[in-house]
């Protein structure tokens, strides 16, 4: 393996574990928006707020990754991707954004009416984000994002139907990533009901994953060859096919109730599909003009680069093993304990205060304040 092929492989495993750490995120949104009216919705969305609130910011130290390996590593890839796909790239920037101000916003809002104004721009944001990112991986894939400084059409290279598929399949993968994520959750949280709607959630997602995923082959052998060729032999053959027994096995182990291992299966599904289609495009970066040796940058930066990773690895990877393993055993939600609280007791409430606020003009309206000690820190009543 020479220096390049191995910067080009910590850049696809960067992309994986942003699929799986981002993706989670990604689609707590997509059930956050589909959870249904203020009633039906209040206790999914609790469940997704205090999911997320200790790590969704974290999650986002992987695509920063992304961007500085491509850069620095394959300077000509990221001038041909950005100048050229500069489009989606916005807008799946602006997503990012947007999704992050609606989530952070939302929770101290005390009127209604802008919360529910929030919420839909987090849902819908975390649905474009991911589909923006992917299409862009979609027109890289389908070879319609040539080298050179605007090469290509600033459109049609991530609206075509490889980059379509692209999109579906990371939102359906985040949903599925997510859903049983949730189910674990739910499960901490006391809430029985909750981790039955979402252990639902889940054979859904992985249903509508396997189908997009049969779809995207199809439209592949059509519009992406060097893409479908690559994922029938090799690496790329290997990758998905165990994609699809770890899709299956997390399916199998949910419907079970046996939650031991679910997640530990969901990432591998999802980050399988990632591998899966870095395998089948080797050895391009750009299919089929620019090889992964012909686009990476000078031998000593690259050399460089694997060795600033590793120590990057070491300093910040034992951080964010800890933030998770904090955040997996509920550690970090004590503080949110009156909230639950008051979501149990009384879903429709404003889950921010321990008083309703009434649905026209954000004032309290005199209700029974929720007490703290309803909710005891080892019980995690929701």
């Amino acid at each position: 393996m020479t220096t390049a092929d191995a910067v080009a492989l910590v850049l696809v495993l960067a992309i994986a574990a942003y699929a799986c750490g981002g993706g989670i995120d990604y689609g707590a949104g997509f059930w956050d928006l589909t959870a249904g009216g203020d009633d039906r919705g209040a206790r999914p969305r609790a469940l997704v707020d205090y999911a997320m609130a200790p790590v969704w910011e974290a999650n986002n130290v992987w695509l920063v990754f992304v961007f500085i390996l491509t850069w620095t590593g394959f300077p000509t890839v990221f001038e041909s991707v950005l100048s050229t796909a500069w489009l989606a790239a916005i807008l799946a920037g602006l997503g990012l954004v947007l999704r992050g101000a609606g989530f952070a916003l939302r929770k101290p809002t005390r009127q209604r009416i802008r919360r529910r104004r929030y919420t839909a721009v987090f849902g819908v944001a975390s649905i474009l984000a991911p589909f923006f990112f992917a299409a862009i991986l979609g027109g890289v894939a389908s070879g319609r994002i040539p080298v050179g400084n605007r090469a290509g059409d600033p459109v049609t290279s991530w609206l075509n139907p490889t980059s379509v598929l692209f999109g579906a399949l990371a939102v359906t993968a985040s949903a599925f990533l997510a859903a049983v994520f949730l189910i674990s959750d739910a499960r901490r949280y006391g809430a029985p009901d909750l981790e039955a709607y979402f252990r639902r959630r889940t054979v859904l997602a992985a249903g509508a994953l396997v189908v997009v995923a049969a779809i995207g082959l199809v439209v592949f052998r059509f519009d992406a060859r060097h893409l479908f060729d690559g994922l029938f032999a090799g690496w790329g053959l290997a990758f998905l096919l165990l994609a699809v027994a770890a899709t299956a096995g997390t399916v199998w182990l949910v419907r079970r109730g046996n939650h031991r291992g679910t997640r530990l299966a969901a990432i591998a599904a999802v980050a399988s599909i990632v591998l899966a289609w870095g395998m089948a495009q080797r050895p391009y970066a750009l299919p089929t003009t620019l090889t992964i040796q012909a686009a990476a940058g000078d031998p000593d930066t690259l050399r460089w680069l694997l060795i600033v990773t590793g120590i990057a690895v070491v300093l910040v990877g034992p951080a964010l093993a800890l933030l998770y393993r904090l955040d997996l055993t509920d550690r970090l939600a004590a503080d949110h304990d009156v909230d639950l609280a008051a979501a149990h007791a009384a879903p429709e409430a404003t889950l921010t205060s321990s008083a309703r606020v009434d649905a026209v003009d954000g004032r309290p309206s005199p209700a029974t304040p929720v007490d703290a000690a309803a909710a005891p820190r080892d019980a995690k009543r929701f």
